[in-house]
C-alpha cells in the first residue's frame, strides 16, 4: 500500500447565500449551510473519490481540541480520508462564505488553530511508501511556515515522491510576496492556480503569459479559468478542458475538487488531458450545490 499526503487547513465553512439585497442594520433572509471546508480536505476527498490505484490519503493539519475539530475528523474518516491532525488550545479554524447571484465568493477567515502546525507533523508523516505530498497554498503562505516548507518538499522528493502545490487564494499571496512563494516552492512538480493567481504570481497581463513563465519554473502547471474550463502545460505541450457546468449555483471547493481529481487520475497513469477532462466532470457537480463538502 503507498500513501498520499496532504498537508492543509482545518476549517468549518458558513456558506451564504443572500435570497435579496443585504439589508443594512436588519435582516435578509438566505441559504446557510455550515460545512466541513478547508482547500486542501475538499481536495484530499476528492482525491480519494477519484484514486484508483492501491493507497492511503493521509490528512495533515491542526485543529482545536473542541467538538468542530473533533467532527471535522468524523468527516475525513467517512470519506476514507486518515486524519493526522495536531490539537491545541486554539479553537478550530472557520470560514464565512459569501456567495453573489453568479455563485462567486467573498470569504471571512479566522484561521484558530491552523498556525499551530509544525514541520514535523509534516515529516512524521512522510513514511516510505510517500507517493506524493500535496501541500496547501494557504499553509505556505500562513504564519512562520516558510522556512521549513523547502526542506519539507526535499524530504518528500528523497522518498521518491512528486509533490504540488495549490496557490490557494490572490490576497494572502500578495501579502507574502510573490517572488518569496516562487522561491520556497521552486522545486515542485506540480502547480496550481486559478487565472488571478497565476497572473499575481508573475505579474503577467494574462493568464496564457502566466502559464509560459510559470512552466519554466515546475514540471506541470495547472490554471483553472471559471466558465472556460481549465488549461495544463507539461514539457511544452498545453492542453484544454471546456468547463462541463450547467447550472452554478456556488463555486466553493470547485477549484480543490478539479485539483484533487486531476492528480488523482495523474497518480494512475492518465495523461495531463484526459486527467483534466475528468477534473472538469467533477467541478460540474460540485458547482451545481451549496457548499464545498460531500
Amino acid at each position: 500500500m503507498s500513501r498520499v499526503v496532504v498537508v492543509g487547513d482545518v476549517m468549518w465553512d458558513v456558506v451564504v447565500q443572500p435570497h435579496a439585497p443585504v439589508a443594512e442594520n436588519s435582516d435578509t433572509p438566505a441559504a446557510i449551510r455550515v460545512t466541513r471546508g478547508g482547500a486542501a480536505a475538499n481536495l484530499a476527498v476528492a482525491l480519494r473519490e477519484a484514486l484508483a490505484r492501491p493507497a492511503d490519503v493521509v490528512y495533515v493539519g491542526s485543529r482545536g481540541a473542541d467538538a468542530m475539530g473533533e467532527r471535522f475528523e468524523q468527516e475525513l474518516q467517512r470519506h476514507n480520508v486518515v486524519p493526522l491532525l495536531r490539537i491545541c488550545s486554539d479553537a478550530t479554524g472557520t470560514l464565512v462564505s459569501m456567495v453573489d447571484e453568479r455563485g462567486e465568493r467573498t470569504m471571512l477567515t479566522d484561521r484558530g488553530a491552523n498556525d499551530a502546525l509544525r514541520a514535523d507533523d509534516v515529516l512524521e508523516a512522510l513514511t516510505d511508501d510517500l507517493v506524493h505530498l500535496h501541500l496547501s497554498g494557504y499553509t505556505v503562505l500562513s504564519g512562520d511556515n516558510a522556512p521549513w516548507i523547502a526542506g519539507v518538499i526535499d524530504h518528500a522528493h528523497e522518498r521518491g515522491a512528486t509533490v504540488s502545490v495549490d496557490v490557494c487564494s490572490w490576497q494572502p499571496l500578495q501579502a507574502f510576496g510573490p517572488a518569496l512563494f516562487l522561491s520556497t516552492i521552486r522545486n515542485v512538480d506540480v502547480l496550481a492556480a486559478n487565472e488571478v493567481e497565476a497572473v499575481h504570481l508573475v505579474g503577467a497581463s494574462a493568464y496564457e503569459e502566466a502559464l509560459q513563465q510559470l512552466s519554466g519554473y515546475h514540471d506541470e502547471v495547472v490554471v483553472t479559468i471559471g466558465a472556460r474550463g481549465a488549461v495544463v502545460q507539461r514539457e511544452g505541450v498545453r492542453s484544454h478542458a471546456p468547463s462541463q457546468a450547467v447550472d452554478v449555483v456556488d463555486t466553493t471547493g470547485a477549484g480543490d475538487a478539479t485539483l484533487g481529481t486531476y492528480l488523482a487520475y495523474r497518480l494512475d497513469g492518465h495523461d495531463p488531458a484526459g486527467a483534466l477532462r475528468a477534473a472538469m466532470a467533477k467541478a460540474a457537480s460540485v458547482v451545481a450545490g451549496i457548499g464545498s463538502a460531500g
